[in-house]
C-alpha cells in the first residue's frame, strides 16, 4: 500500500472518530480555507482588481456550488 492510500485510510479513520459537531467544524473550516484559496487565485489573476470586485467575484465562484 502506497503511502497516500495510507494517509487516506488513517484520515476516514480519524473521520469516523468524529462527533457531528467535530465533523460540521471540520467542513465548515475546509469550506473557509477553499474560500481564501480562491480569493488568492484571482487577485493573482487580475492585480488590478479591487478588493470589492475580487469579493463579487468569490461570491459569484461559489453561488453556483450547488447547481
Amino acid at each position: 500500500m502506497d503511502h497516500a492510500s495510507q494517509a487516506r485510510e488513517v484520515q476516514i479513520a480519524r473521520f469516523r472518530q468524529m462527533t457531528p459537531g467535530e465533523r460540521w467544524i471540520a467542513a465548515r473550516d475546509l469550506y473557509w480555507s477553499v474560500r481564501r484559496l480562491k480569493e488568492a487565485f484571482i487577485r493573482q489573476q487580475h492585480p488590478e482588481w479591487s478588493s470589492d470586485q475580487v469579493a463579487a467575484a468569490v461570491r459569484e465562484a461559489f453561488s453556483h456550488v450547488r447547481d
